[in-house]
């Protein structure tokens, strides 16, 4: 999947899978600053990418070859600030059914608090034929 990313948008700040499997994908990237808002702390758009690309890569390993998946919702909060360090992001399924998945994702700093967490609503799409 690293090699997959490889030019896209989060490969711009340096996202790197670290686990992927149907119930677990897991990432993480290290803070810099071209991805601190004005105030010098991590930008939300950041944590929002990270929480769709989670989700989207976990339900699309769950879903495999019966088709592809999209993101229809994305709902993300910011807890605490971040300014520097490196942050690990964790994607695990609360719903998987027939036509939508629904995925939680949290992301934790190096200490293991909880800076951002969101959810994401994804649609499976039947495999083009």
């Amino acid at each position: 999947m690293n090699k997959f990313s490889a030019g896209t948008f989060v490969d711009t700040f340096g996202l790197k899978m670290t686990e992927m499997g149907p119930d677990r994908v897991a990432a993480e990237w290290v803070v810099t600053p071209t991805q601190h808002q004005p105030a010098g702390i991590v930008n939300g758009g950041v944590y929002c990418t990270v929480i769709e690309t989670l989700a989207s890569v976990a339900g699309s390993v769950w879903l495999g070859e019966r088709g592809s998946v999209v993101g229809v919702n994305n709902n993300t909060d910011f807890l605490r600030a971040v300014r520097e360090g490196v942050l690990r992001g964790v994607a695990t399924p609360v719903h998987r059914g027939r036509s939508q998945q629904l995925w939680v994702v949290e992301i934790t700093d190096e200490q293991d608090r909880t800076v951002a967490r969101g959810q994401v609503r994804l649609q499976n799409l039947s495999p083009r034929g």
